[in-house]
């Protein structure tokens, strides 16, 4: 045979192998958690019959569904196929903390009043510089949302001694912090109870 050409099949063979071997070690875990989660529904499922599928495993299930027939589409998708309000947090500075989300149904205590009168809060780690919050179970309404990059994770926003703050705010609608905070008419939006795809940008 020639030599080139056996260093060439050589090569190849080499390469096919190398992916193989990153495919299972991406597919291994991902199917593990699909048959933990599948069974887990299942249980859920056999205890309560009358019950009927909850949205929730209506979700894992078309989640699994979508593994097997097209995993590199679920690997590298952006949005969720399931209701809820799905917010993409954008221009975060740095990967330092977390991202805060707190969505509120009323004008009661927004933005400020998380803990009280939030009806929603999520915490989510800065990786990379993004961050996604997904709120599911979500009844349709009229709703606002704060944000903020809690970078040293002491569970509010931080401000200088003139109450200017020194992290990382935005509201829906991208609602603008002139004087004080936006109230809650200039940042609410309408929910239908559908899947809804919204984007904050902070600012600093």
């Amino acid at each position: 045979m020639n030599p080139t050409l056996a260093m060439l099949l050589t090569i190849s063979v080499t390469v096919i192998a190398a992916i193989l071997v990153l495919v299972l070690i991406f597919l291994i875990p991902v199917l593990l958690q699909v048959r933990r989660t599948a069974h887990e529904a299942e249980k859920l499922i056999d205890k309560d019959p009358e019950m009927g599928v909850p949205m929730g495993v209506r979700c894992v299930a078309l989640f699994a569904v979508l593994v097997f027939a097209n995993l590199p589409a679920i690997a590298f998708a952006q949005s969720s196929s399931c209701p809820g309000i799905h917010v993409k947090v954008l221009n975060i500075r740095n990967s330092t903390g977390t991202v805060d989300c707190a969505l509120f149904d009323s004008p009661d205590g927004f933005p400020i009043e998380v803990l009280l009168s939030a009806t929603n809060v999520m915490v989510i780690k800065v990786r990379k510089t993004k961050a996604r919050c997904d709120f599911e179970d979500i009844p349709p309404g009229t709703y606002a949302l704060a944000v903020i990059h809690d970078e040293n994770m002491n569970g509010k926003l931080d401000t200088n001694w003139l109450g200017i703050p020194t992290e990382g705010y935005g509201f829906s609608n991208d609602a603008e912090a002139l004087l004080g905070a936006p109230s809650f008419s200039v940042a609410s939006f309408q929910y239908d109870g559908g899947t809804l795809d919204l984007t904050i940008s902070l600012h600093y």
